[in-house]
């Protein structure tokens, strides 16, 4: 196994010599970038330029996709009867460890782990173990996951042992009937199991529902009161037109500019700064003192602040949820053991970062705004 390499190019170091003040990092993503907005690489007094795209904005967030394999098959998500990529095709852990190390290195702080559903991947702890060594040299602010909740009672202990703080829940209904016909193959007795697994653990929970026109929204308001009731976040999230499914979005999609006027009949939502480092914008209910967060794609999107982009478990980088251009950076990463081509990747692929996405839900728009599934791209 190789190890990440932080050295870089005697060009830099000199650059960073010559400096006479500290070097400024831009906080903000909207605003322009400087010439000095450098970051200090792990493990190395060199520094190297932070990711910003074309519109100012610095990229600080990865969304990393191990496997496209999931053990549901959520009627929004995908197809009943999924062809997954062969095993084959799939980076090795060792690989998405190099590249999430080459991403640190240039400035990105918060790192999630997503699929498919990330912890039907074999061996995936060691990944856990081998990133959570960036959170112990403060090269990182947070290593998280999102799942849904079938595997946590086997592997909850162990995330927070691996430096995992928080996670993310896909939970859609608490009628397990219904549960049963969203996501055909789960369990909910599993998953309310693995809630508790995770809560033992020390873990902070984050429940996210997909609201659903005709099928869950008639549940909100319970979620937002058993969520808050034992201590969890709750994010709303309009579905998306990504990859072919069997049904209609237009069927399926719920505005939550409508959602959020209905729970204003019954609760007071106020708004407050809070944030992640994603896209979801929270409220504080003070009936219940929970935060609430509205992730709306479709209704206001969120692409004026975007620090994200996404790497699929066959490292393609996605610079944009809702666009088709992307990224190879697997040739790159296994054309040699140095980095420096796949840094040059990186950024060439950072600098055409586009504005934002095209998503359309309506009856003339019955296609998808891109074919990939949303398990291939990463939640």
């Amino acid at each position: 196994m190789r190890r990440c390499d932080f050295t870089r190019a005697e060009f830099l170091a000199k650059v960073c010599l010559n400096l006479r003040e500290k070097p400024k990092i831009t906080r903000n993503p909207l605003e322009k970038p400087l010439m000095n907005d450098i970051r200090p690489i792990p493990g190395s007094s060199v520094a190297t330029p932070a990711l910003v795209d074309p519109f100012g904005r610095q990229i600080s967030y990865l969304r990393v996709s191990v496997t496209d394999r999931c053990d549901f098959r959520c009627v929004y998500c995908m197809s009943e009867h999924m062809t997954f990529l062969p095993k084959k095709d799939l980076l090795s852990l060792e690989e998405l460890d190099r590249l999430c190390c080459a991403f640190v290195a240039k400035g990105v702080r918060r790192l999630r782990i997503t699929g498919g559903e990330p912890l039907v991947r074999k061996n995936i702890l060691w990944l856990f173990r081998q990133l959570g060594r960036h959170l112990e040299a403060g090269s990182l602010d947070e290593l998280t996951l999102t799942t849904n909740g079938s595997q946590l009672t086997k592997y909850a202990a162990d995330l927070k042992a691996c430096g995992v703080q928080r996670i993310n829940v896909s939970l859609d209904t608490l009628d397990e009937r219904r549960f049963r016909a969203i996501t055909r193959w789960g369990d909910f007795k599993t998953v309310m199991a693995g809630l508790e697994a995770a809560e033992r653990a020390g873990l902070a929970i984050k429940i996210n529902a997909v609201a659903l026109k005709g099928v869950n929204e008639d549940e909100i308001e319970d979620l937002l009161t058993f969520a808050h009731g034992r201590g969890y976040d709750l994010t709303l999230i309009e579905t998306m037109p990504l990859g072919d499914i069997d049904g209609d979005r237009t069927e399926q999609y719920l505005p939550l500019s409508v959602v959020r006027a209905r729970l204003l009949d019954r609760f007071t939502l106020e708004d407050i700064p809070y944030k992640t480092g994603g896209p979801a914008r929270y409220v504080r209910v003070k009936e219940t003192g929970g935060r609430l967060g509205f992730i709306t794609p479709m209704t206001h999107n969120f692409c004026e602040a975007c620090n994200r982009v996404r790497l699929t478990c066959t490292g393609t980088l996605f610079m944009c949820l809702g666009q088709e251009d992307a990224a190879d950076l697997r040739a790159p990463l296994r054309g040699s053991d140095d980095d420096r081509a796949l840094e040059a990747a990186i950024d060439a692929a950072i600098a055409r970062k586009p504005k934002g996405h095209d998503f359309i839900i309506d009856r003339r728009t019955r296609r998808p705004a891109v074919q990939r599934h949303m398990s291939m791209t990463g939640g």
